[in-house]
């Protein structure tokens, strides 16, 4: 599976980084996930270099961050792992104090990284589809998971142990967060019905990269924000379209945060500040499609952006959705379980 190797690479990377090297940060992210240029501009004005390592699942990233020999200084992660790493002591505690742009966020944004991390980017998983492809959008995530035949071999989804279980539990009116085991056995019927479908389980980022099946993806689970990234890749504007299921859905938030283990932290903490200002939050969200989650970066966006229920989901759709919460270590081992069968299942066809 590409998410083992990726962890494989990430892990060398950041083990053979000098970490007596004042001048360089290692941040720990996904791909295309940030504005390039505000990094350039932290180098310029600090002579502080930052080396990108992306992962492309939540468990990948996970893996690097519990290796207490990888030099991350800075990691971008969701909500629950911030909470997670921070109470293991994997990650610093943020405030005010070390982080001054931190002001610029409500309590509600703030409290959702557990003091671990300043809010990052937000939104929603959703359905992305190729509009050339699929002409009439997506209504359901029965669309997804009971899809018509001509979508078989043309769905890509996604081996994350948290993430892939939404489309299913979200149909099955049950929580995303679910841990028990009839649950999670429902769901696993249903992923399992739809698996010759599935043209590939890595994330539509990576694989629409791949020749060989990136032509072939027509549909995608997804995080809205993704459409603009894979129009980017295919360089196609307009080609990807996100929507939102009827049903609901996850709403994700993601932290940025500082490595407990950085031997750079002031640097790394630095950094942090500078990329969650309100001038460099707002050039991100522009660049990236996205929202944030900074009341002075919201400010600085342009009014066409703030209205687009592509990028902020509208009122009804976040009334349905769902946050995030930490599964037993049982539900856990359980869904990876499923999903290392259904990949079982797909390398066998």
């Amino acid at each position: 599976m590409r998410g083992a190797f990726l962890a494989a690479v990430s892990l060398a990377a950041f083990a053979t980084a000098d970490p007596a090297r004042a001048a360089m940060l290692n941040l720990l992210i996904w791909e295309a996930y940030i504005d390039e240029q505000i990094l350039a501009d932290f180098t310029a004005e600090t002579g502080v270099e930052v080396r990108q390592t992306f992962y492309d699942s939540g468990d990948v990233r996970d893996e690097v961050l519990a290796d207490p020999n990888s030099n991350v200084d800075v990691v971008v992660t969701n909500e629950n792992g911030a909470r997670l790493y921070g109470n293991r002591g994997v990650i610093a505690v943020l405030d005010t104090g070390n982080v001054p742009s931190l002001k610029d966020y409500t309590q509600d944004w703030t409290s959702r990284c557990g003091g671990y991390g300043v809010p990052y980017l937000w939104g929603t998983m959703g359905i992305l589809y190729r509009s050339d492809k699929i002409t009439a959008a997506p209504t359901s995530w029965a669309d997804m998971m009971k899809p018509a035949e001509s979508l078989r071999g043309h769905i890509a989804m996604y081996d994350d142990h948290a993430e892939a279980f939404v489309a299913p539990l979200v149909l099955l009116g049950k929580s995303v967060n679910a841990n028990d085991n009839e649950t999670l056995k429902a769901a696993f019927e249903l992923m399992k019905a739809q698996a010759p479908y599935v043209l590939t389980y890595d994330y539509v980022i990576t694989s629409i990269q791949s020749a060989d099946k990136g032509p072939d993806i027509h549909m995608a689970l997804g995080y809205s924000g993704d459409q603009y990234t894979l129009n980017d890749k295919v360089s196609a504007p307009g080609l990807w379209r996100y929507v939102v299921p009827k049903e609901g859905t996850l709403s994700w938030l993601d932290c940025i945060s500082v490595s407990e283990r950085s031997t750079n932290k002031a640097l790394a903490l630095q950094l942090v500040d500078y990329i969650s200002n309100a001038e460099n939050g707002a050039r991100n969200a522009i660049k990236l499609n996205m929202p944030t989650a900074s009341s002075a970066a919201l400010a600085l966006l342009p009014e066409d952006m703030r209205s687009n229920p592509e990028i902020y989901a509208a009122p009804e759709i976040l009334a349905k959705s769902q946050f995030q919460e930490e599964l037993t270590v049982q539900s856990v081992q359980a869904r990876r379980r499923i999903i290392s069968s259904l990949a079982q299942i797909s390398d066998a066809r």
